[in-house]
């Protein structure tokens, strides 16, 4: 009689176990995509399934017309990188549920096409914040504790060519001073979703007013940080928090120092100092395989998309010809 009694602890523990297995297990899958992706996901299945709701539609499983409906009824009205993104998101919601994806169909495939052809897909980048404007932008900024961190952040995503999550996400232990500048661990990025890591140079400047060593130096030395999150929110009163700054915060400080410099803040956004490098390195005549090593770059098409903006005017055969 003892033995089917002492049987059912150790099922127990054998189902305990296997459910924090399996948990871990859907933690793993959810790792498998950024959270801003997965962020995206959500918000893009949301968007198609309250239009399916509005229109007596089902969502799940769509059925390839709805589809194609829900595009020619977005088509005009949202950016064609958009709708793109809708469509994977709405392929990985049915995936994710077990059925097949209507939009591989030819119906959805084809309006996709024509939508694209009609419309097209001619993508609205924000300007780039090259070496001029950085200047007028960090010239605008006081010696307050903000006028600091400010200064030290936009000098630091420009220099490293950082996407303005890497920048945010950056640690006081990822930064070392060395003599030739700072060595900057980036220990994960868009391009290095498994964390292998990265190292970025940020050299000295050689103008004290936009040197990024010193400006990131000035911030530490007046904020008192010496672990932790390297940028971080000030509240008012100058009291400093112990949280790190969003990837928003930094498309806010690049568009209110634009605004202050007399710049149209319309045209620039956080993704400005990243292009902004690409494109200032790329008119000084620095080789495209050592703007990479600075921008993490792997597709060389994408780079050149920012290089051939800024030789739009300097290598130009209308200039040459005595107009």
């Amino acid at each position: 009689m003892e033995q089917p009694t002492a049987l059912v602890p150790t099922q127990n523990a054998h189902l305990a176990a296997l459910l924090e297995v399996s948990e871990r297990a859907r933690d793993y899958v959810r790792a498998a995509k950024a959270e801003r992706t997965q962020r995206a996901y959500r918000v893009d299945w949301q968007d198609f399934a309250s239009w399916c709701e509005g229109h007596g539609l089902t969502a799940l499983p769509a059925a390839p017309e709805t589809v194609a409906l829900y595009l020619a009824d977005l088509a005009g009205k949202r950016k064609a990188s958009t709708l793109s993104r809708r469509l994977v998101s709405i392929s990985q919601a049915h995936k994710a549920a077990g059925h097949d994806s209507p939009t591989a169909s030819a119906l959805v495939r084809t309006t996709w096409a024509g939508i694209k052809r009609t419309h097209g897909t001619a993508r609205q980048g924000k300007a780039p914040a090259v070496t001029e404007d950085i200047r007028v932008m960090v010239a605008t900024l006081g010696d307050t504790l903000i006028g600091k961190r400010d200064r030290g952040l936009l000098l630091m995503g420009f220099a490293g060519a950082f996407r303005r999550g890497e920048l945010v996400a950056l640690d006081v232990a990822d930064v070392d001073l060395t003599r030739e500048g700072l060595v900057v661990t980036l220990r994960r990025s868009k391009t290095d979703q498994e964390g292998q890591g990265t190292k970025k140079g940020i050299p000295y400047g050689s103008n004290p007013a936009t040197c990024p060593v010193r400006a990131l130096r000035a911030w530490l030395e007046a904020s008192g940080v010496a672990a932790g999150p390297l940028f971080r929110p000030v509240a008012k009163g100058g009291r400093l928090q112990a949280t790190r700054l969003t990837d928003k915060a930094v498309a806010l400080v690049v568009k209110r120092t634009a605004k202050a410099a007399g710049l149209d803040p319309a045209r620039y956004s956080g993704h400005s100092l990243r292009s902004g490098l690409a494109t200032a390195a790329a008119l000084a005549g620095v080789p495209e395989r050592v703007i990479m090593d600075q921008t993490g770059h792997k597709s060389l098409p994408m780079l050149r998309t920012y290089i051939r903006n800024g030789n739009l005017f300097r290598e130009n055969a209308a200039a040459s010809v005595g107009l």
